[in-house]
């Protein structure tokens, strides 16, 4: 099998994250390459002696360029917060590598479009990480919606909530700064994975009204005093997006501050034919609605049917981990050139098109009005 030198930028949450899933890509069958973790960069000592204690420990360096330069490096993944984004990536490129880069890509309009550019002339293969899409249950919902067996579709909802930052009393962190999160705030953070699908399903907005809300105007700074957060907590934005012929209203729903949630993925389509609706606090769960049999939601559980089958049993229940790995799947699959028909990770302009979406509901929000989304 061919082995892929991985190389992780930013050792933090998801770094680790996605050292657990190249330890067990053995539970994959039938791929045609394999992710070896190479090298790891971090500027923290106590992240990277998180990798040391791995039982084959990568090379660890406090300097990227370090890792840039190891020729057994062919993928980085990067993980840092948004105003590092245009340099981390542009570098990684520069230095011939392909790159698994995380969301927003770029703090701003300005940045994606940059670093788009730069993909460009480098012809390395890029993507952008959202893995909740490789739930079975969307998977699904994707294959109903492309083979048309919901009819005209009426109107679509895709959302992710958080409720941490409901506590007045938790620490301020890099995210809660316009500086480093940027100024589109928890679309930033949270909007990729709202954006991932009904974008590849061809519904993409042409006008956006946007209702953006901060919580907290000062939290604790963790060393006994306080700072100002100045970015969006909460964001509805209400779009059109025309599909067939017809207008259809999209929902893209990014909350923060989202009472009872905890790290919960929702998407709900609903067409004149069927609908269908999934979310994570369910996650064997899909909800499907039929016109020809009558009026009613029909709860289907589903197993452990991934696009790129492994090792569990059918029966068993997806999880995060999962999801992460299937994602990993498909970007090596697509790498390698037999992606086929299956659901591909985001690529380059879909990460344009959501800061250009971004950008409108910023002055949307600004002077309450719809805006046009610039394409």
């Amino acid at each position: 099998m061919k082995t892929v030198g991985i190389g992780i930028i930013g050792g933090g949450l998801m770094g680790r994250e996605m050292a657990s899933t190249f330890g067990r890509w053995f539970a994959i069958n039938d791929m045609p390459a394999r992710p070896e973790l190479v090298a790891v960069a971090d500027l923290s000592d106590e992240a990277l002696g998180w990798f040391a204690n791995l039982p084959h420990p990568p090379h660890c360096t406090r300097d990227y360029a370090e890792l840039l330069a190891m020729p057994d490096v062919d993928v980085v993944y990067v993980a840092v917060p948004h105003n590092l984004h245009q340099k981390i990536y542009l570098d990684v490129l520069d230095a011939g590598k392909d790159l698994l880069a995380e969301k927003p890509f770029g703090i701003d309009l300005s940045a994606a479009a940059t670093i788009c550019q730069r993909i460009e002339s480098s012809g390395r293969f890029v993507r952008c990480s959202s893995e909740f899409p490789f739930f079975p249950a969307v998977q699904r919902i994707v294959s109903l919606f492309q083979n048309g067996k919901m009819g005209r579709i009426l109107d679509v909802r895709s959302a992710f909530h958080h409720s941490s930052d409901l506590d007045p009393k938790k620490a301020a962190n890099w995210k809660r700064l316009s500086a480093t999160c940027g100024e589109i705030g928890v679309m930033g953070d949270l909007g990729m994975h709202t954006c991932h699908v009904p974008f590849r399903l061809g519904l993409k907005p042409d006008s956006v009204f946007a209702q953006l809300q901060k919580g907290y105007a000062e939290r604790p700074d963790g060393k006994g005093g306080s700072t100002a957060c100045d970015t969006w907590d909460n964001a509805m934005l209400h779009t059109w997006t025309e599909k067939d012929g017809g207008n259809v209203p999209v929902q893209f729903e990014m909350r923060r501050l989202a009472p009872g949630a905890t790290n919960t993925w929702i998407l709900e389509v609903h067409g004149t034919d069927g609908g269908a609706r999934f979310s994570t606090a369910d996650p064997k769960a899909l909800w499907t609605f039929n016109r020809a049999r009558g009026p009613g939601w029909t709860r289907t559980e589903l197993g452990f049917g991934t696009a790129f089958p492994t090792v569990t049993g059918g029966i068993f229940e997806v999880g995060f981990p999962d999801v992460i790995q299937q994602m990993w799947a498909a970007y090596i699959a697509e790498r390698e050139g037999i992606l086929a028909e299956r659901f591909g990770c985001v690529t380059p302009e879909e990460a344009l098109y959501s800061h250009q979406l971004f950008d409108a509901a910023l002055r949307s929000a600004a002077g309450n009005t719809v805006e046009l989304v610039a394409g």
